[in-house]
Order: C-alpha cells, then sequence, then structure tokens
C-alpha cells in the first residue's frame, strides 16, 4: 500500500516530467548534491573558508539569479567568484566600475565597419556578453552607467541603438560592493537591487582560517584550479530547480515575510512600523521561494521546506527593505528587521 502511494506521490511530482531518456529525481538531486561539494572543494583551494558565502553563491548560481556581495576591502569578494568562474566551465568576464565608466563600456556599441563587402556599422560587443560577469565595486560607477545593467539583469539581452542583442545563457552578474567607503561612491536605485537574488554579506575570517590565508598567500604557490562542470551540466542543473515543488507552509511562510515587511500590513510588528519605509514587493516573496528551493537543491532534497526559507529570509529581503533615518540613528540594520520578521511569524 505504501509502495503504491509513494509510486503515485513520484508521478504527481513537478520532477516526474522530465523525459523519459533524462536521469531520475533521485538521480538528478543526487548530481545536484555532489556537484555542490566539487564546487565547494575547488573554491577552497583558492579562498580559505567563507563556507556560507560559497553556498549561497552555489544556491544563486542553481537558482539563475544574480548576487551581490558585500563586505570590506580585502576579505576575497572578488577571488570568490573568479575562483567559482574557474570551476566552471562558463565564460567569464569582470568590469571594474569606475566614476567614468560609460554604458556602452558594458554593454558594447555600434563601431564602422566592413559588412557583405560595403562600410557599415556593425556591433562590437562588450565584455557583459558572458556567462558569468563579476562587477567590481558596482557602486563605484554613476546611477546612468549602473541602468546599464538592469535591462540584461531582468531580460537577458541588452539593446543599442535600434536593435536588441540577446545574452548567452546562462547569463547571471555577481557584483561587489563595499559597505565602508562613501567618497566616490553612488548608492544603487532599488530597482537595480530588486533584481539581485540574494545579498550575500562576507563576513572576516576566524582566527584559524586568518592564520591560514596569512601563511598560504604569502608562500608563492598559486592554487591551480580547473572545471568540475561543464555549461551542458550547469545548464541541467539550473533545469532542476523550478522543478523541484516547495511545501505550502514554505510558500505561505515567504509570502507572509514579504507582507509583514510592509508599514502598511495590519500584522507587521512594531521594528516595521518604526524603521520601515518601504518593505519587500512580490518580486521578495519569489526571490525567497526560489532560493529555498535551490538550497534544498543542493542538499539533495525533492522539495524545499520552511527551514529552507527560513534559512534564506536574510539574504534574499534585507535589501529589499528601504529603511528610515531612524533606524541610521538607532544603529538598525537591515538584517535586524528582517530576525524580527521571523520571530514575528513564529
Amino acid at each position: 500500500m505504501s509502495k503504491t502511494l509513494d509510486r503515485e506521490r513520484e508521478e504527481a511530482s513537478p520532477l516526474s516530467t522530465l523525459t523519459p531518456d533524462a536521469p531520475s529525481a533521485a538521480e538528478l538531486l543526487e548530481k545536484t548534491r555532489e556537484a555542490a561539494i566539487l564546487l565547494k572543494a575547488e573554491v577552497a583551494k583558492a579562498v580559505v573558508g567563507q563556507d556560507h558565502v560559497v553556498d549561497a553563491m552555489l544556491a544563486t548560481l542553481l537558482a539563475g539569479g544574480h548576487a551581490l556581495l558585500v563586505g570590506v576591502p580585502g576579505l576575497a569578494k572578488t577571488l570568490l567568484v573568479s575562483s567559482l568562474a574557474k570551476a566552471l566551465d562558463l565564460t567569464f568576464g569582470r568590469v571594474q566600475f569606475t566614476p567614468d565608466l560609460l554604458p556602452a563600456d558594458i554593454t558594447g556599441t555600434d563601431v564602422l565597419g566592413q559588412e557583405e563587402g560595403r562600410r557599415a556599422l556593425v556591433f562590437a560587443k562588450g565584455p557583459i556578453f558572458v556567462n558569468l560577469l563579476l562587477a567590481d565595486e558596482i557602486n563605484r560607477t554613476p546611477p546612468k552607467t549602473q541602468a546599464a545593467l538592469l535591462e540584461a539583469m531582468q531580460e537577458r539581452r541588452v539593446t543599442v541603438g535600434t536593435k536588441t542583442h540577446s545574452l548567452p545563457g546562462p547569463f547571471q552578474v555577481f557584483a561587489t560592493r563595499n559597505p565602508i567607503e562613501q567618497e566616490g561612491t553612488y548608492p544603487l536605485p532599488e530597482a537595480q537591487l530588486d533584481r539581485f537574488l540574494l545579498e550575500i554579506h562576507v563576513d572576516y575570517p576566524s582566527e584559524t582560517e586568518e592564520l591560514e590565508i596569512a601563511r598560504r598567500t604569502t608562500s608563492g604557490a598559486r592554487p591551480n584550479l580547473k572545471p568540475v562542470l561543464t555549461l551542458d551540466e550547469v545548464r541541467a542543473l539550473a533545469e532542476l530547480v523550478p522543478l523541484i515543488p516547495p511545501t505550502d507552509e514554505a510558500v505561505s511562510l515567504a509570502v507572509a515575510l514579504a507582507r509583514i515587511s510592509r508599514p502598511t500590513d495590519r500584522r507587521a510588528p512594531k521594528e516595521v512600523r518604526d524603521y520601515v519605509r518601504f518593505g519587500a514587493g512580490p518580486r521578495g516573496s519569489q526571490a525567497l521561494v526560489l532560493a529555498a528551493k535551490a538550497r534544498a537543491a543542493l542538499r539533495g532534497e525533492a522539495a524545499a521546506d520552511v527551514d529552507d526559507v527560513r534559512a534564506m529570509a536574510v539574504a534574499a529581503l534585507r535589501h529589499r527593505l528601504v529603511l528610515s533615518y531612524r533606524a541610521e540613528a538607532d544603529s538598525v540594520r537591515d538584517a535586524d528587521i528582517v530576525q524580527a520578521l521571523l520571530k514575528a511569524v513564529g
């Protein structure tokens, strides 16, 4: 009786919609779990510690989203992204954002060239035409240039002149930002922050990790990272994540967290009413459910539950909250608000 019920559940699962020639759901989930272990081991050759950051980056990668890495200088934010790119057989590009950077420096532009034997405007691709783009110190460039990424991050395409050019698939942006340096920087617009699936904070290493960093980086040895996943394998694993079903409780929790982050919601906790000007929109709950699915896949789980939602809540929601001046005066952080949300929902 139980075997029949299990078979019926498997047939009803979205994972059962895979083609007959494809591996079973269990095999795909196991491959995802093993791939996460391999990737973390490869990145660890170059970066000491930061396991929670690598986990969040892998969740972003599988979910097909973008991530913003925030941390003070010297915490290997750039090295984390470049090491992940080396561990994957993906095309990789890096743009160092500066105050004089122009939109065309990112997207590309039309130049005069030869086409079919006659002079014509030919599109010269910019560095954005890669699978994985590192936008280094993204807040150092003016809003006009920052906006050049908006269409690319949302639509996976760029428009130059009257023509639209599709970006390669997958296309994902991993951006870095220094939270303490204000001179010569520009705040990221809320519309652009909302495009990031996760905001990942990179913390100081432990004393043991810092000792290993000091030894390793001063030895002169350079880690030799090799790809452990091909482009086709990355695509296959990314296609698995949307098929993972979340429990009803997980979806309800994600929606509830987004809704009570808004000061106008009658269930909003006191911290929200006191310190939040604008809460997370519907994209916040969508991002939270998707991130929870990716976390479940990385653990080889067939469904995303409330624990996955809780684990991803801070990274998925913190950058979608617009805090008031009172919050800054009282030293209240966006992460503190998300923790208050989690406490409010029990």
